[in-house]
């Protein structure tokens, strides 16, 4: 009788024993399952916002850019190079400035042409620094043709980067700015009659950043016309600031100095002018 429960007992253990080694490989299957899965994969790269074809098509719209900006200084005569930079400080403007005077004076419209090249590529491609240009052109141009340099190439770049987000710009900005995306579409939609007037003030005061309204218009829907229309218009009185500033760079110390609780004031109150025909239309349907 002994010999018989020794065997039993040897084969619970044995069953046991398989039970579990089954269980586990079952386990090692599943989370292997679930590392193949679709969701885990997303999981992995969800912070990375492009897909492979995106992040292409991003690369290769900006070579034939950077390409098409090289010919051009190529072709453009001979200058010290070495002193060509992008400012970055008000002192490094200055010092641009210095260099950049009798040459401009010299070539005035090869220069003109590189000087709109690179300001239309910081435009387009999201670049810091074009504040610092704009200065430039007031410091270089005067006010009037300051101005119009400004205005017309913060305008063509600024279209350049709302067809480039049309093209590939909806996982970037809602990866970087989801929040503030949802409360841009909400609006949007309360305002689609006064389209212009809204974005006329979105332009005109510091509510919105004009990087995020750039990249964020065609996303919402904004149709070209009017967002073109808003930002010719709109960026007309801060072009005007900083233009005018530039001429007095001497005096400049910073450029936050550009934008002083008075100058401030001054745009939402220009703003709230433009945006008050769609406050009175909403009064209204309420009553």
């Amino acid at each position: 009788m002994a010999a018989p429960r020794s065997i039993a007992v040897v084969e619970s253990g044995g069953l046991t024993v398989s039970s579990g080694g089954n269980r586990m490989g079952m386990r090692d299957e599943e989370k292997a399952k679930e590392d193949d899965s679709p969701s885990s994969k997303k999981s992995k790269f969800e912070r990375f916002p492009f897909s492979r074809w995106e992040f292409a098509t991003a690369i290769s719209v900006f070579f034939v850019f950077s390409t098409g900006l090289f010919c051009i200084y190529w072709t453009m005569p001979a200058a010290e190079y070495g002193k060509l930079k992008i400012p970055r400080t008000v002192s490094d403007l200055r010092l641009l400035k210095e260099h950049l005077g009798t040459y401009a004076k010299d070539h005035p419209a090869q220069f003109i042409l590189g000087y709109c090249s690179t300001y239309i590529f910081m435009q387009t491609f999201m670049i810091p620094g074009t504040i610092f240009m704009s200065l430039l052109a007031g410091a270089l141009f005067g006010v009037i043709r300051g101005l119009f340099l400004v205005v017309f190439n913060a305008t063509a770049g600024a279209s350049s980067c709302f067809f480039l987000s049309k093209l590939i710009g909806r996982p970037l900005v809602s990866w970087l700015w989801p929040e503030k995306l949802r409360f841009f579409q909400g609006e949007i939609a309360k305002r689609r009659e006064k389209l212009l007037n809204y974005m006329l003030f979105l332009r005109i005061t510091p509510t919105l950043p004009n990087l995020f309204i750039n990249l964020a218009s065609p996303i919402v829907d904004i149709p070209f016309h009017i967002f073109f229309l808003a930002t010719l218009i709109g960026l007309i009185p801060a072009s005007y600031i900083t233009v005018r500033a530039g001429l007095a760079l001497g005096d400049l110390k910073s450029v936050k100095d550009l934008y002083d609780f008075k100058t401030l004031s001054m745009l939402f109150i220009i703003g709230s002018i433009i945006i008050f025909p769609t406050l009175l239309k909403r009064k209204r349907i309420y009553e």
